[in-house]
């Protein structure tokens, strides 16, 4: 598998991107780059060793990405990619095992960011990427207050060891646009009911209805990942602003893990379809107002336009398996754009049994006191 780490053009040392001025620090130096100048410089290296008759191995391919360059690497990123599972830190050489999705990690060795650049090419080459906007300081800050807010939480969900665990992941999602042409058709009931005297009416009339409309649905999120159990919790912290993604670069998964997407948009074309339809039938049937009641007889939705983009959306992501004979696993998310949370907690049955019985134990010396007095 090629492995490459974005590299300091003063020093050497590994880039890592700094969601809170959206820029490229280098711990080592500490230099500070734009995406702009950190492109520039690879572009020039890899200018520099197509010079020389040498094609870079560990070097991602983008759309920017020259010709003669794709040709000379294509052939063995697409080969390896699907499969490899090992690979070596640039860094140090230590062996490392990652799932067959995992786009980019750490080496948990020497800490270097490392990017899995042939899982992130060709047709796996995101559309669109949201960087981090709240850095991991904030989202542990913001851990801790929501965590230690809850009732009879496990202290150890929230302890120093469980707030280390808290990661920045990309996960990758497909985001469709769509144009609907919609016609809906159906018999409007209006029902009166009024009395005079002893003497109740009722007055019944039915109406012919018909709606005709254009519509645009834009921003529709679908889970591009199989192994993703998590996905009512990532769907938990949407929306995403998608309005502040940017062109795809493999420097913003610096310093963060990435996954890239198992699941093709033709199995779930189907399932999206019938989804826009619903969305386009709710809208006009919206519009049908000043009736008791609607019942539809005809429906006709067709989609004039669809196209999908695959992108990668940050969540801030910590999970936490519960000392129990089930051996739950429990997990807190937040969106690395917006800050919203969401997650589900584990319960520590000791704190709310000692809570249950010296609630009881107050109630029951009330209890004495006040007969003692009656």
């Amino acid at each position: 598998m090629d492995v490459i780490t974005h590299k300091c053009p003063n020093c050497g040392g590994a880039l890592t991107f700094d969601p809170g001025d959206q820029k490229f620090h280098c711990p080592f130096c500490l230099s500070i780059f734009t995406e702009a100048e950190v492109t520039a410089f690879e572009q020039k290296q890899k200018e520099a060793q197509l010079a020389d008759g040498t094609a870079p191995e560990n070097q991602p391919i983008t759309d920017d990405t020259e010709p003669a360059l794709k040709e000379a690497i294509t052939e063995k990123t697409e080969e390896k990619a699907a499969q490899m599972d090992l690979f070596l830190c640039p860094n140090c050489g230590a062996e490392i095992v990652t799932d067959a999705t995992t786009a980019a990690t750490y080496c948990y060795f020497c800490h270097n960011p490392v990017v899995l650049s042939g899982r992130l090419s060709g047709e796996f080459l995101p559309n669109k990427v949201l960087p981090f906007a709240i850095e991991k300081e904030e989202a542990t800050a913001k851990f801790l207050e929501w965590a230690q807010k809850k009732w009879f939480v496990p202290r150890d969900f929230f302890d120093q060891a469980q707030v280390e665990k808290l990661t920045g992941v990309y996960f990758p999602y497909w985001r469709i646009d769509a144009e609907l042409d919609g016609q809906l058709s159906g018999t409007g009931t209006s029902l009166r009911i009024w009395r005079v005297g002893e003497i109740e009416y009722t007055e019944h009339k039915q109406f012919a209805v018909s709606r005709r409309g254009k519509m645009r649905i834009n921003e529709l999120i679908k889970n591009a990942l199989s192994k993703n159990v998590q996905q009512k919790m990532v769907t938990g912290v949407q929306p995403f602003p998608l309005d502040k993604a940017v062109d795809f670069r493999s420097q913003y998964l610096a310093g963060f893990q990435a996954e890239k997407r198992d699941i093709e948009y033709q199995a779930l074309k189907n399932e999206v379809q019938q989804e826009l339809s619903g969305y386009a039938e709710n809208l006009l049937s919206s519009t049908v107002n000043g009736y008791t009641s609607f019942n539809r007889t005809q429906r006709n939705i067709e989609i004039t336009k669809e196209t999908n983009h695959y992108v990668l959306l940050p969540v801030w992501l910590v999970t936490y398996r519960a000392d129990d004979p089930n051996k739950n696993v429990f997990y807190y998310a937040m969106n690395g754009q917006t800050g919203k949370v969401s997650g589900v907690l584990p319960i520590s049955y000791k704190r709310l049994g000692f809570t249950s019985a010296a609630i009881f134990a107050v109630i029951a010396i009330l209890g004495m006191i006040g007969g003692y007095f009656l």
